[in-house]
């Protein structure tokens, strides 16, 4: 796929860009936040010590492109599948909201008649038994908390293994599925695929364009224009926006006569996850006066982080919803949200599955 790195617009109206304002006082809970701060801040702000890093950027590129070479050559196997194989992926670290566009791609195919499975390598499981077979009955500390949320949203057959081909084999051994959706993968070039999806943050973008160390890149940019669909989550465009609509808070332990906190209370915004001020900043367009928690991304939750707080409402992403339920109170909340898919992407993928072999 070729065209330009920005999208030509940018919608907020769903995630708006994070201001500092009195309505929310940010508490970083992050163990070592300093270093961490310092390398986004730089990355995606165009700090001039980046460039002292560029030569260990070049050797990163040269390791990384050679890799891939000798799998396109065939000197490194790459398993092949006997159902259609998606990736949705990106070439950034962090968060780009991969999960969301999953969630309503699998629905979007099993509202086609289409049975989807899922593979993910299950950042945060501790399981260590893999290949791992998501169920009613797994925790986040078993499966990883995106594994988790997409079964949850879903029912779709989902497996975790950090060797993508094993989940994928394993997945089919136990699963009438038509098509495999795997969960970020987009360098684990060790899994032929059939589509690739990179998605971009629309605000953010590639940051300033480098590899690591000196830049946020898990590949360099022109990446892009290998790819199936390149979807930007903020986007506006038709054929490539994708936009994340609030469906509403919800109590993590749903009780009578329960309501969620209405506009202008003040809340506690709980969040592990890669870019916590999106989230932070929907909650305050929605009217709410926000004390914000950060955490890592992928942060293993206790009850102490969400109890040893004052009386006010305790409002968290859906992810980590997850990961929380089992010791949440009644004044505990989550966000959800939805994607929104263009429509010719969801079609190009439907055809891979209904495709005679």
């Amino acid at each position: 796929m070729r065209g330009a790195l920005w999208p030509p617009e940018v919608t907020r109206s769903y995630w708006p860009r994070a201001v500092c304002t009195r309505s929310c006082i940010i508490r970083s809970s992050v163990t070592s936040p300093g270093l961490e701060a310092a390398l986004l801040r730089g990355w995606y702000e165009g700090a001039w010590w980046t460039w002292l890093l560029r030569p260990l950027e070049v050797l990163y590129r040269a390791v990384t492109g050679l890799r891939r070479l000798l799998y396109r050559l065939g000197v490194y196997r790459a398993y092949r599948a006997p159902v259609p194989v998606v990736i949705v992926g990106n070439i950034t670290l962090g968060g780009t909201g991969k999960t969301p566009i999953i969630v309503a791609l699998v629905e979007a195919l099993q509202a086609r008649g289409l049975r989807p499975g899922v593979v993910s390598r299950g950042y945060g499981a501790m399981a260590g038994g893999f290949p791992h077979t998501v169920s009613a009955t797994s925790s986040a500390g078993d499966c990883g908390d995106e594994p988790l949320l997409i079964f949850q949203r879903t029912g779709a057959p989902c497996v975790v293994d950090p060797d993508r081909p094993a989940a994928v084999r394993s997945l089919l051994a136990s699963h009438p599925v038509d098509i495999v959706l795997c969960d970020d993968g987009l360098q684990h070039y060790a899994l032929a695929r059939d589509f690739e999806i990179a998605v971009l943050d629309a605000e953010r973008g590639v940051g300033n364009g480098f590899c690591l160390p000196a830049g946020p890149l898990r590949e360099p940019p022109s990446r892009l224009e290998t790819v199936d669909a390149l979807l930007w989550r903020g986007g506006t465009a038709v054929e490539t926006g994708v936009t994340l609509e609030v469906d509403g808070v919800f109590a993590l332990r749903p009780m009578p006569g329960q309501r969620p906190p209405g506009a202008g209370a003040q809340v506690h915004a709980v969040a592990g996850i890669g870019q916590p001020q999106q989230f932070q900043a929907t909650l305050t367009a929605m009217g709410y006066r926000v004390i914000a928690h950060n955490f890592p991304d992928h942060h293993r939750f206790s009850a102490t982080d969400i109890t040893a707080l004052d009386d006010a409402p305790v409002i968290m992403t859906e992810k980590d919803a997850v990961k929380c339920r089992a010791f949440a109170g009644e004044n505990h909340w989550y966000l959800k949200i939805s994607a929104r898919l263009p429509e010719t992407v969801v079609e190009r993928i439907a055809a891979l599955a209904t495709r005679t072999p």
